[in-house]
């Protein structure tokens, strides 16, 4: 397949992440087009001037970079092969760019379905949450052919600031996964740290500061995440750890962190994810 100039991007999924890499491939010149199930972040995303279309088949008809920016693995899957899917309408040489977080395990699957449709595929996760979306200041780790990807650059470096190529189709996925797993236990050792600082009668908050200027420093501090929403923690260390097991490999860290994460939500008031029959 040729490599792809890209003039036109479409970004299923236009919520709090989609919106704003919207308006900023906007500002860069680029023709938007977008969907997604909810009624709001289509008329919100149209306010914006982003072409609202009724489905991922029809964006990525109209597009030679197609975005996926939704939730879950199996969103993914049926946004790409559903019956009115992305294949359904992309056109030949044209570019998919998982920017999900799914498991390397779902890359390999959706490779290997798509590998005779004559389209490009890229897994392109995204770092740093919803305030770098706004500032276009996001972190993409990538993966896939090398060419494509960088054809894409310019359409990246619409939201991104930083974009690292970590090798090939998956290799982007490996790279959130293992980011993931690292913020969190970050999470967990200042929420530790910080608490037990409190019970021994130091001021967490002038404790903190002085951390931020210490070898304790992390990102996760300088940020305060723990005082913020932390809805797809269990997502995250669940992920983490079938990839392990399907690895063979022991990551008890991850075990820890999954339930020092599920107290801090619970400290702050924050929903549990439910369980069937709840």
């Amino acid at each position: 397949m040729s490599i792809p100039t890209i003039k036109s991007v479409g970004l299923v999924g236009l919520g709090k992440m989609g919106r704003p890499m919207a308006r900023h491939l906007l500002s860069r010149g680029f023709a938007v087009s977008g969907c997604d199930v909810a009624e709001d972040a289509r008329r919100q995303a149209a306010a914006l001037g982003v072409k609202t279309l009724t489905s991922p088949a029809e964006v990525a008809a109209a597009s030679d970079l197609t975005i996926v920016v939704v939730g879950f693995d199996s969103e993914v899957m049926e946004v790409i092969f559903g019956d009115r899917g992305i294949l359904k309408g992309a056109h030949a040489g044209s570019v998919v760019g998982i920017a999900s977080t799914v498991a390397p395990r779902t890359m390999k699957k959706i490779a290997a379905r798509v590998a005779q449709a004559n389209v490009h595929v890229l897994d392109i996760p995204l770092c740093r949450g919803e305030w770098a979306a706004d500032e276009a200041d996001l972190l993409i780790m990538g993966g896939g052919d090398e060419a494509v990807f960088d054809a894409c650059r310019p359409a990246f470096q619409a939201f991104a600031s930083t974009i690292h190529h970590l090798g090939p189709l998956g290799s982007g996925e490996v790279g959130k996964m293992v980011n993931n797993l690292i913020l969190w236990a970050c999470i967990s050792a200042n929420y530790e740290g910080l608490k037990l600082a409190e019970t021994l009668g130091v001021d967490p908050a002038r404790l903190r500061t002085a951390l931020i200027d210490s070898s304790a420093n992390n990102w996760a501090l300088v940020t305060d995440v723990v005082n913020k929403p932390m809805p797809w923690a269990e997502k995250d260390m669940t992920l983490v750890a079938a990839e392990a097991d399907h690895a063979r490999l022991s990551l008890p860290l991850c075990g820890v962190v999954k339930e020092v994460i599920k107290a801090i939500k619970v400290e702050h008031g924050q929903p549990l994810p439910t369980t069937p029959g709840d």
